[in-house]
């Protein structure tokens, strides 16, 4: 499925980033993310503000090489030709930049790889969800005889929302709504297999989705990233609940009970040192491992969660910190800093189509702002020393968790500094010869 992890660091083959060089043995999905230039839409979603700048640009550029070459040719002004040609040029390698990296998006970043290979270039919609799905049974398949690891990170309930024409019209929720129930169809499908290969009881299954709905996604005035409830924000918002307060459902016949819930605070880093509990092996002991296994909570060895504190980032930001207080069973949060909402009361950031991380767009609080989410979830009620006996205490604690988390921490080169996110074409997957990038499955002998 979608890997979004990255590709390559210095050549176009050298798939530092690659699936295959972080422990999986085998890869066959997105190594991108998906986005609405993926369908074709009139809708551009990757950096739609800046595409407009630089195309606004690009039309002064023209009038101007326009209205120079017509001044010359009629004598209005003497200006010499070779300022015209240069400015020509320029307009032009003005255009190409922002058109090679937000032009031909489709082609060049939604792509689907086996392996190293690219299978698809770019890849058919209608039938990828198809593919990934048969990509997954015959991994099981393959596997059964043997312990196995299978992730599959689909790229349902995700926009553009790629349904497909049978399950479109199913749900009372629009197209948000038919997503969500062909995801459910293709779990159960891959369950039923897990199920008639006897693989039931002995295979740990663990569901869940990495973030909370996508307040911002909208195609005119329909909301296409799902509804967060009662919590506040969304995705991509640092520490409000809306964004990272996520269910996770395990499954794991005739060693967890069935119907068990769980109202602790647990996190998608668990799933690392769980499965390596599962492997039976040992995380290791050289650095600090934020998750902790899950198994003993599951299955009712302890009845609370190995987290005391989580630290919860926008980036390289942090943005709030939770405190799971043991002794009285109270959960703490604190916002250091928050997004700033446009329009205000809106709850998300819709002018900017995504929240960023500092900057104007964001406020930051001292004293940071603090929610008893046990008895306030939707973090609407802020308490301060007047409203909260415990206030001090509080936040004199957390402050001393986030001094000791600090310390743990190695500094590193800034993965999402501009020069690390702006397009390289040297590093650009290519079925071809690049820039001719087009390739078909069932052309690929790969």
């Amino acid at each position: 499925g979608k890997w979004h992890m990255g590709v390559n660091c210095r050549t176009r083959r050298d798939h530092c980033h690659h699936p295959l060089n972080h422990g999986f043995d085998y890869f066959y999905g997105m190594p991108f993310t998906l986005v609405n230039e993926c369908q074709g839409t009139d809708d551009p979603e990757l950096a739609k503000s800046l595409q407009d700048t630089y195309w606004l640009y690009t039309q002064m550029i023209i009038l101007a090489v326009f209205t120079l070459v017509f001044g010359k040719l009629a004598n209005l002004f003497p200006v010499k030709w070779k300022i015209i040609i240069c400015l020509a040029i320029c307009g032009l390698l003005h255009f190409l930049s922002w058109f090679s990296s937000y032009g031909f998006t489709k082609y060049w970043n939604c792509i689907l790889m086996r392996n190293h290979d690219i299978t698809e270039q770019p890849m058919n919609l209608d039938k990828t969800m198809s593919k990934m799905l048969k990509e997954a049974i015959m991994f099981i398949e393959r596997n059964k005889h043997r312990p196995f690891l299978l992730f599959v990170s689909l790229l349902h309930v995700h926009t553009p929302l790629i349904t497909t024409v049978k399950f479109q019209g199913r749900s009372r929720h629009g197209l948000y709504g038919d997503n969500v129930e062909e995801m459910d169809w293709m779990v159960g499908r891959l369950l039923k297999v897990i199920d008639k290969e006897s693989l039931k009881n002995t295979t740990f299954i663990y569901f869940a989705s990495d973030h909370g709905g996508s307040l911002e996604a909208h195609r005119g005035n329909s909301q296409l990233g799902g509804w967060n409830g009662i919590y506040k924000g969304g995705k991509g918002m640092g520490g409000w609940e809306g964004g990272i307060r996520v269910p996770g459902i395990v499954r794991w016949p005739g060693v967890l009970p069935a119907g068990t819930v769980i109202d602790e605070p647990t996190s998608l880093m668990d799933i690392y040192p769980t499965v390596v509990h599962l492997a039976g092996g040992a995380v290791p002991q050289d650095r600090v491992i934020d998750g902790h296994t899950l198994l003993p909570l599951l299955r009712g060895a302890v009845q609370h969660s190995g987290h005391e504190f989580m630290f919860h980032y926008c980036g390289v930001f942090l943005h709030a910190v939770r405190w799971h207080q043991k002794d009285s069973g109270t959960i703490w949060k604190a916002h250091y800093a928050t997004p700033v909402f446009q329009p205000e009361a809106s709850g998300a950031c819709f002018r900017r189509g995504i929240c960023p991380c500092f900057g104007d767009g964001v406020t930051h609080h001292d004293p940071p702002l603090l929610f008893n989410l046990s008895q306030d979830p939707s973090e609407g009620n802020p308490l301060s020393a007047d409203t909260e006996p415990l206030f001090g205490t509080v936040m004199r604690r957390i402050g001393e968790a986030v001094e000791e988390h600090r310390k743990t921490l190695t500094p590193v080169p800034q993965q999402l500094s501009p020069y690390n996110n702006i397009w390289k074409p040297w590093l650009q997957p290519c079925c071809g010869m690049f820039p001719f990038c087009w390739c078909h499955e069932e052309n690929n002998k790969a």
